[in-house]
């Protein structure tokens, strides 16, 4: 690629996420008669009030005995809401659909042609010399490995995953996966993985215009067990309001399709590691951002950051290492508006 010394990153420079995923509904079945959709029951979110008692920390100036004393006194009473198993059911059904797009790379908006050319014969050199599929690979073991199930995968007896190719609303392919034999820290390699990447990666590259999986999870957690929708953003609560809002869908339990995105798409071990820590894959960021750990992986100090990458890719004619590749396109997969702020 010849460097053009007057190439300058669009300010409007927008993509659209490649991996789409449907909000995930749950149910309650029994695990000999998993696959049978008719005994299948909707998980319901109910209220549940307790009285709890104060454990938080307190000040140092609360820790006089009188003044606890006096706290414990008023009861810490709490409405918040739940989602079990019934106590005839011992397994967790999980059910979502995921599309697979195919133009990964290509903006959805752009303002400066230049550029816009510029990364086309970017993305296509990368397609040619690396293509989608360790990509493919990657977004493949977090389906089979039941990832997307969060804590409802934690403390399983037994998870099963069947994804299922769909055309015309038939299913075409199915591949079963026993997710507890799949690490959650590696990338493994089975002959049905192979197969579930070749179609999400021939899906990614354009070679088949529409890809439509659905995705079923079987987690056999017991009967009457705890299971874990996604909890509500509210920012502003009332004394007195639940203190815990779960998701619903018509009032079954779900999780968020942004949850899902999120399990799916972290696959990035690329990422700088001074301390050597073993984290594992995180999801793809644009600054490598862990919510849980409060920490930014991927620092612009060491232009290890997307837009980093990119603009050196794009505007100063330095190609990324293979992995960094793999980042930058994980990221454009992931979609996002990236333009230069003015």
């Amino acid at each position: 690629m010849a460097k053009n010394d007057t190439l300058k990153t669009a300010s409007v420079l927008a993509f659209e996420r490649k991996l789409d995923p449907s909000d995930a509904l749950l149910y309650a079945s029994n695990w000999e008669k998993r696959e049978d959709e008719q005994q299948w029951q909707p998980v319901e979110v109910r209220e549940k009030s307790v009285r709890g008692t104060i454990s938080n920390r307190l000040k140092a100036k609360d820790q006089d005995p009188a003044k606890l004393d006096a706290a414990i006194e008023n009861p810490n009473l709490q409405t918040v809401d739940v989602a079990t198993l019934p106590h005839d059911a011992d397994t967790l059904v999980t059910r979502f659909t995921l599309r697979v797009l195919a133009g990964a790379g290509t903006p959805s908006a752009c303002n400066n042609a230049e550029y816009q050319a510029k990364l086309e014969q970017a993305v296509a050199e990368y397609k040619q010399a690396q293509g989608f599929g360790e990509l493919a690979h990657r977004y493949a073991n977090n389906l089979a490995n039941g990832r997307f199930l969060w804590r409802n995968r934690m403390g399983a007896e037994q998870v099963e995953v069947s994804v299922r190719q769909l055309s015309q609303g038939k299913t075409t392919k199915e591949w079963t996966f026993d997710a507890l034999s799949l690490s959650l820290r590696a990338f493994e390699d089975t002959t049905e993985l192979k197969e579930l990447a070749s179609v999400i990666g021939s899906a990614l590259a354009g070679e088949q215009q529409h890809l439509l999986l659905e995705v079923v999870a079987y987690a056999r957690v017991g009967s009457g067990q705890e299971v874990f929708p996604s909890q509500e953003l509210i920012l502003e609560r009332g004394r007195g309001d639940k203190s815990k809002t779960l998701y619903h869908v018509s009032k079954i339990a779900g999780i968020h399709s942004q949850k899902l995105g999120n399990a799916i798409r972290t696959i990035d071990t690329w990422y700088p590691n001074e301390n050597d820590e073993d984290l594992g894959p995180i999801a793809v960021e644009p600054y490598g951002s862990v919510t849980t750990q409060g920490k930014a992986y991927r620092q612009p100090k060491q232009k290890a950051d997307f837009y980093s990458l990119l603009d050196n890719w794009m505007i100063k004619d330095q190609v990324p290492t293979k992995e960094d590749q793999h980042f930058v396109m994980a990221t454009l997969i992931r979609g996002g508006v990236f333009g230069e702020a003015g």
